[in-house]
């Protein structure tokens, strides 16, 4: 059965759709824009703590929600119940946005169609919960059975799958059936009083035997052991202006923050962000090109359409260090005469759309990782990251490192603790001065907040030698 036959039968089991399309039409007739979107999702999550069960959950959750959208406002309405009176409540509820926008131009785009990028089917049913604990049992006891210094192994395992699908003001129909599953292991090791840890997780848009494997998942718990015995030898981070050289992979999370979200399409129509009005312009070093795609087939950020019924896409927003596109929904592209990027995403029906990255990284260069580490005489070379903070409209961040080592005459040395770095995204962008080839996305363990709304993400990068920039340490 097609992904659209699927999606008819899930909604219009108990609304007439010939009614349901009715409604909304005249419902959203003399807005810009606007799209009834309608969502079913079970999700479950197991958490295993030290031999025992910690939480066991699952979710069924379905609903719509009703937007119209009049110049650069929206009035939106939600409900829990998919039938037809329950969508005539919600059209009666928006009508009030319209009283002071007479006459508004209907927002029409040409529909491109969207290529499938991952499988339809339910992760959930396919793997019993009995497997499901015995698995993590399995982890527990293979990293106790490794390392005497363990104080604590937890693991999760979580899984969703979303059926979605959107009704447009312009006519549109679009759906996507989306799944996905993650697995995460994090390790707790002790020698004497000092305690580290180290957690590994991985996961994207398939079922769940992509990761419960066995030369999977042990992989996996190695990593993460690996990890926290290299963070307990650890000294302190030095402290003052260096070259820093980022690993590829989940150091895009600095990317994705740094400059990603100041690539938005509303940051910048409202002249909030520090890229604003750059379009054509040098933000960056040469050779430096960023992405945003969610074409990429089975990635934890990629969609199929996005929330608004637009195809994913590629966007190239800076290239060879040139500004060239912004992220943009619907919304945003109407207000600033351009195309929607596909970027328009939301949490779930009880939630208006935004613009969101997919997935986001930079391209490869044409060094070798180990030729960039050993052109650094002394500095710090930052593998990953914990998370941080950006202030959007200046570009501002601090960010701080879960592994890091000193670099010292070309090598790396001494582990180092909570390195925490300091710049700005323009800053940072502009004084990367070598690319390595090894351009990468993380393992698939990204989320993205914005506005309480988190979707999930993938993040990338090559690994690359920033010239100068403020670390933060007690060394």
């Amino acid at each position: 059965m097609s992904v659209q036959n699927r999606i008819d039968d899930i909604f219009f089991n108990r609304m007439d759709k010939e009614q349901t399309i009715k409604t909304v039409q005249n419902a959203l007739l003399g807005c810009n824009d606007g799209e009834l979107f309608m969502e079913q999702r079970f999700s479950e999550q197991i958490t295993f703590d030290d031999g025992h069960i910690k939480t066991s959950s699952f979710d069924a959750t379905s609903g719509f929600g009703l937007r119209a959208v009049c110049e650069d406002t929206y009035a939106y309405a939600i409900s829990n119940d998919l039938t037809l009176p329950s969508l005539r409540q919600a059209a009666e509820s928006v009508q009030p946005i319209k009283k002071n926008h007479a006459n508004a131009e209907l927002f029409v785009t040409a529909s491109s169609p969207a290529k499938a990028l991952y499988t339809d089917i339910n992760p959930l049913p396919l793997v019993s919960f009995e497997n499901k604990i015995d698995l993590m049992k399995r982890i527990d006891s293979y990293l106790r059975g490794k390392e005497s210094k363990i104080a604590q192994v937890s693991a999760s395992l979580s899984g969703e799958w979303q059926a979605v699908k959107i009704i447009g003001a312009d006519g549109r129909e679009a759906c996507d059936i989306r799944p996905l599953v993650f697995l995460n292991i994090s390790v707790i090791v002790k020698n004497g009083d000092k305690m580290e840890s180290g957690a590994f997780g991985m996961g994207g848009r398939y079922a769940y035997d992509r990761i419960i494997g066995e030369s999977v998942w042990k992989a996996a718990a190695d990593e993460a052991l690996r990890t926290a015995l290299v963070n307990l030898d650890s000294v302190a981070a030095p402290a003052g202006e260096m070259p820093v050289v980022l690993g590829s992979g989940w150091s895009g999370v600095l990317l994705h923050e740094a400059v990603g979200h100041g690539l938005e399409g509303d940051f910048n129509r409202k002249g909030s962000s520090v890229f604003t009005g750059k379009i054509g312009e040098q933000v960056a070093a040469k050779g430096i090109t960023v992405v945003d795609d969610g074409t990429l087939p089975d990635r934890r950020g990629s969609i199929t359409i996005d929330d608004e019924g637009t195809a994913s896409q590629r966007t190239v927003l800076i290239e060879d260090g040139i500004l060239k596109n912004y992220m943009l929904d619907r919304m945003n592209a109407r207000l600033m005469n351009k195309q929607s990027t596909g970027n328009g995403r939301r949490e779930s029906f009880s939630c208006a759309p935004q613009v969101r990255m997919t997935n986001t990284f930079m391209t490869g260069g044409d060094k070798d990782p180990q030729e960039i580490i050993a052109s650094v005489k002394k500095g710090v070379y930052a593998k990953s990251f914990h998370g941080g903070q950006v202030d959007i409209t200046s570009g501002k961040f601090v960010f701080t490192s879960s592994e890091a080592y000193l670099i010292e005459d070309g090598k790396l040395t001494a582990p180092i603790k909570d390195a925490t770095l300091i710049g700005s995204g323009i800053d940072v962008m502009n004084n990367i001065d070598m690319i390595a080839n090894d351009s990468c996305l993380d393992n698939g363990i990204g989320s993205c907040g914005k506005g309480g709304q988190i979707v999930p993400v993938g993040v990338g990068l090559p690994s690359v030698r920033i010239s100068k920039i403020t670390v933060g340490g007690a060394g």
